[in-house]
């Protein structure tokens, strides 16, 4: 059988599950994140929101908001907001922060703007995509922590996202050529990427491509050789047919 995995189904699979954590909740509270990019380059500057409303609903007078980002070079804006009113603001320079919420002079809405540089890469895997934490909210109360929104992203360079695309295409070649021509050099070029060894992976990805496309296009024409027969061999029984029934037809005249 020929290898089936595709990066393209794994991030969609990702997105789907991401999307199920996009707005949380811890009681009454709603978490609703702003735009949440669907990849970024390592070294590119992000910037997302992310908005906290009824804070103190079915929830304590007093608790702690708590922040976490994989990002680099990281800034938090933390806005308390009362009928769309700023009530206080605070920054933050560390990729976490602590930030306490208290009913008696704190508001309706909480608004966490967050910037930062996208990490590096440790860890290369094809599958699943390399992932990193743009946020982690969490309430704390005491000392028990709830989560509220969590997000990951893909990040990338541009070599690992050249290497990638040659080797998706790879995969999508084996796959339609229901054949396992070239599914050596895929996995080769997998194992390449995920040592980090992007021209390799690329070249590798490339030959896999071309076996996977010579091996349909031969399997096209010799469908269509045996389509060939079939015909020439339907051909030949009519006309076999035909020349017996005429024999018969023939056969009284003969007689007479």
């Amino acid at each position: 059988m020929s290898w089936i995995r595709s990066s393209k189904s794994a991030a969609l699979v990702a997105l789907l599950a991401l999307s199920l954590v996009a707005v949380g909740t811890a009681g009454a509270i709603s978490v609703s994140p702003g735009e949440v990019p669907e990849e970024t380059q390592v070294g590119e500057t992000v910037t997302t929101t992310v908005t906290v409303e009824d804070p103190f609903v079915d929830m304590p007078d007093e608790w702690t908001l708590q922040g976490s980002t994989e990002l680099t070079n990281v800034s938090w804006t933390v806005t308390v907001r009362q009928q769309g009113e700023q009530v206080s603001q605070e920054t933050f320079g560390d990729q976490s922060f602590d930030h306490p919420l208290n009913a008696s002079n704190n508001g309706d809405t909480v608004v966490v703007e967050l910037t930062g540089d996208t990490p590096a890469i440790e860890n290369y895997t094809y599958e699943p995509v390399e992932t990193y934490t743009l946020y982690d909210f969490d309430s704390v109360q005491g000392s028990s922590t709830s989560s509220l929104n969590a997000t990951e992203v893909h990040h990338y360079t541009n070599a690992s996202k050249d290497a990638r695309q040659a080797i998706d295409e790879a995969a999508e070649a084996i796959n339609a050529s229901g054949a396992n021509s070239g599914q050596d050099d895929l996995d080769q070029a997998i194992s390449s990427y995920e040592n980090g060894n992007f021209e390799n992976a690329q070249s590798n990805a490339a030959d896999a491509q071309e076996q996977a496309e010579q091996a349909e296009q031969s399997a096209q024409r010799n469908q269509t050789i045996l389509m060939g027969v079939g015909a020439l061999v339907v051909l030949a029984i009519i006309g076999g047919g035909i020349y017996y029934w005429r024999s018969n037809q023939d056969e009284p005249t003969k007689l007479q």
